[in-house]
């Protein structure tokens, strides 16, 4: 199974019915919503891998949607899909943060390329950011900068976000992680947005311990967070 996460965006739901059936024969899991509303409250819910973005949705623009993820995460890859050609409109696509264009009508195995080049891209990426180091996390390893959280036999790849914030609470362990200086290390600012984004990411690494009870991410009230163990 790939157990890559996708956020599907799109309104017409024959397609995305299509679409999420071709990915999920692939060994992706894909989540659809066709609202901008519905990609905000999945984005936190499940923390995509990769997002498939329609242009024109009911309730606003898959390009504005674009540059609120860009202001969260600079390196999720975004694919717009949409039945707008003029050139205008694809550098539009670029410019909001998007990584790739597909117009419609498109080849599924197309899109399907399209994805796997993107994920394995921005793997490769975070690879050749720096060397490759494991950390022991009581009875976890944690290779950095793969993301690779390893206990025993179970294995799971991080997300670049959850990497980052993981080892950002690493380097100040049994200290205090200042919420605020978080907020900008990672999102370049402290909105309300970016900090219910943090509050999930922390909630998802918490899951991602629990099987030590000897490690533990504390919440310090009007502070930040404690990585002890």
């Amino acid at each position: 199974m790939n157990n890559s996460k996708i956020l599907l965006v799109e309104d017409e739901l024959v397609l995305a019915e299509i679409v999420h059936e071709s990915l999920n024969s692939r060994g992706f899991e894909v989540v659809h919503t066709d609202t901008i509303h519905g990609a905000k409250e999945l984005y936190y819910n499940i923390l995509p891998d990769i997002i498939i973005l329609d242009v024109m949705l009911p309730d606003g623009s898959g390009f504005d949607f674009a540059k609120q993820i860009r202001n969260i995460d600079a390196e999720l890859p975004i694919i717009f899909l949409t039945s707008r050609s003029l050139i205008q409109d694809v550098v539009k696509g670029f410019e909001s943060g998007g990584n790739d264009y597909l117009k419609k009508p498109f080849s599924l195995e197309e899109l399907i390329i399209r994805v796997k080049a993107l994920l394995s891209r921005n793997r490769i990426l975070i690879k050749e950011k720096e060397e490759i180091k494991t950390i022991q996390i009581g009875s976890y390893k944690f290779q950095y900068p793969l993301g690779i959280l390893s206990r025993m036999e179970n294995k799971r790849t991080l997300t670049t976000r959850e990497s980052e914030i993981l080892h950002l609470l690493l380097l100040n362990r049994n200290n205090v992680l200042n919420r605020n200086s978080l907020l900008m290390e990672l999102w370049n600012n402290d909105d309300y947005f970016s900090g219910r984004s943090l509050d999930v990411f922390m909630a998802k690494l918490r899951k991602y311990l629990k099987d030590d009870p000897s490690v533990s991410i504390l919440n310090i009230r009007g502070q930040g967070y404690k990585l002890i163990y």
